[in-house]
């Protein structure tokens, strides 16, 4: 727990490694109830919003405060993020060096979307009323799944695909992606996802784009600095190493020597373990339902077998090897079998994680501009000692 030296803020106060359980700001987007295996939006469980797969509702939740209250309130939203789906004509040939200059896409994804935003002529935070803000948070959510896309696209030297104002944000993604419409059972698998996926506390990346916000950056900055967060493999990046990790199994067969040669040498097994959850992810268990249902319908292949195999087999070596240890299934697991069914290549997991979750990061980055104090911590220096010259 953190120890209080002095109230007065010229003395210091000691905090947990990875300021573990300090408290840094108070919100009203979102909450994560690590015990009890849970999580909400704006007072509305997660879990509902994405086993019912309503990425819009919860879109217009996080981003405006509400659920639509009838269908022409649901309409009208979709109108507003469909509008924003269009990359400018005058960026096509940036962007399309961008596509093939060997950057990875999380790279390419913060370039784009800081061009996307200096094109619209996108303000510093600190400049804009709050509706400007908003409209920021909206604009830039609903151009990075076109912009994924495109980016494959043109890195593979195929011509991008248009949005469609007819079908919905997720439908779409999957259709300027891969090139044809997609089963609609895969885009209602992708938005539970995604719909899980907008937002769960102040995780690394939410945490930097809050400091970002802090100093009234623009907030294509503010979001370009948690995709850089985001990108690392203990963070967004995991989903596809989990199904490196599946390749390298193999077979079912295989899962219990694999698992137990690296429960005994110490080494990390991805897809297990959560910073808050000390119960199973329930966005873990929704996600693997929605996996096994693909396989029950032919639109997910034998991985799907694998990857509850070596679930069963981590947790009952842990609890034979480790007994005690908090170590359970988290998102990225299931996630990452969703995301292979779907169609999406490995290369985009996490970018396709980052269209969803740049939804909170707007949330968060208009909450903490909002306060009007730039977030300043201090460090404690244990180098060696100064001396005069």
């Amino acid at each position: 727990m953190a120890i209080t030296i002095d109230r007065n803020d010229t003395h210091l106060i000691d905090v947990p490694r990875g300021l573990t359980n300090v408290v840094v700001a108070e919100t009203t987007i979102g909450d994560v109830r690590g015990e009890e295996g849970f999580f909400q939006y704006r007072g509305v469980s997660g879990v509902e919003l994405a086993a019912e797969a309503r990425f819009e509702d919860a879109w217009r939740l996080v981003a405006l405060g509400a659920l639509p209250q009838d269908d022409a309130d649901a309409a009208a939203f979709r109108a507003r993020t469909t509008a924003a789906r269009t990359i400018p004509e005058h960026l096509h040939g940036p962007l399309t060096a961008i596509a093939a200059s060997g950057l990875d896409p999380m790279a390419q994804l913060r370039t784009g979307l800081a061009l996307v935003s200096a094109a619209d002529g996108r303000r510093a935070l600190y400049d804009e009323t709050d509706e400007e803000r908003v409209d920021d948070t909206i604009r830039l959510a609903a151009v990075a799944p076109s912009l994924i896309a495109a980016l494959h696209r043109w890195g593979q030297e195929q011509d991008p695909i248009a949005p469609d104002a007819e079908l919905d944000p997720v439908s779409d993604y999957l259709r300027m992606l891969t090139g044809a419409a997609p089963d609609a059972r895969l885009s209602i698998a992708l938005a539970t996802y995604l719909t899980a996926a907008i937002d769960h506390g102040f995780n690394a990346s939410t945490f930097t784009a809050r400091v970002i916000a802090s100093t009234g950056a623009d907030l294509a900055s503010c979001v370009g600095g948690a995709l850089g967060a985001l990108s690392g493999p203990l963070h967004g990046g995991a989903p596809a190493r989990t199904l490196d990790m599946l390749d390298e199994i193999g077979t079912p067969d295989r899962a219990d020597a694999w698992v137990r040669e690296r429960v005994q040498n110490g080494g990390r097994i991805m897809g297990f373990g959560h910073a808050v959850y000390r119960t199973e992810d329930p966005r873990s268990r929704l996600l693997r339902g929605v996996a096994q249902r693909l396989r029950v319908d032919g639109l997910a292949s034998d991985r799907v077998d694998l990857a509850v195999t070596v679930e069963q087999t981590v947790l009952q070596v842990l609890d034979e090897l480790k007994p005690g240890r908090a170590l359970r299934t988290n998102v990225e697991l299931y996630a990452a079998v969703v995301m292979e069914a779907c169609g999406i290549p490995r290369e985009l997991f996490t970018p396709t994680f980052a269209s969803a979750r740049l939804i909170g990061w707007g949330a968060h980055a208009c909450e903490q501009v909002q306060d009007g104090k730039i977030l300043r911590p201090s460090s404690r220096y244990i180098g060696a000692p100064s001396h005069s010259r």
